[in-house]
């Protein structure tokens, strides 16, 4: 299977999260600034960190959710840097899966690009490695919005969000083979 294949199914499968979560609550995130959605991606971050680093999950649930949970938050932050946050449920489900799917497209492009420039060197990296990569990302755009969202020299937000998504899939990805080989 190829990695674009690879990539199609697991977003796939982050979308389906995204819808069934959106039929539960609505898209209430809307209403989240943008610091509250780098947060949330910190607190899942600093979960799959804890974990890889003890070895101890109380909760028992597997960090693949949260590196699901990580594509959705990054698309999320997506949308709210392109139309702004609101104070009330501005979007219909449609309207928000719309976005979602533009926003995976790009992804899915710039990890192409990004593939075909590195030779896939992220199959040869360890899972923790690229959780690092996760989080040094979710870390500059704390940076980023405490210095209002400017930047010198640095990518803005929105090629950390992209990056984010890319790397959650990549450990995805290695999640499913090391699954498969077991």
């Amino acid at each position: 299977m190829t990695t674009e294949q690879e990539f199609d199914i697991i977003t796939a499968r982050c979308r389906e999260i995204f819808i069934n979560k959106m039929k539960d609550y609505g898209p209430s995130w809307r209403t989240m600034r943008p610091i509250s959605v780098v947060n949330q991606l910190f607190i899942k971050a600093k979960r799959i960190r804890e974990i890889e680093t003890t070895g101890v999950n109380l909760v028992g649930e597997d960090t693949n959710g949260e590196f699901m949970a990580i594509v959705n938050y990054s698309v999320m932050g997506l949308i709210q840097e392109e139309i702004g946050y609101a104070d009330t449920v501005d979007l219909s489900a449609a309207e928000a899966t719309s976005y979602y799917d533009k926003y995976i497209a790009q992804a899915r492009a710039l990890m192409c690009r990004k593939n075909h420039d590195y030779g896939e060197a992220w199959r040869e990296m360890d899972k923790e490695a690229i959780t690092d990569l996760i989080y040094n990302k979710i870390l500059r755009n704390k940076t980023i919005l405490q210095n209002n969202g400017k930047t010198l020299v640095s990518e803005g937000v929105e090629g950390n969000y992209f990056d984010m998504i890319n790397y959650a899939v990549f450990n995805l990805i290695k999640a499913e083979e090391q699954h498969e080989n077991q």
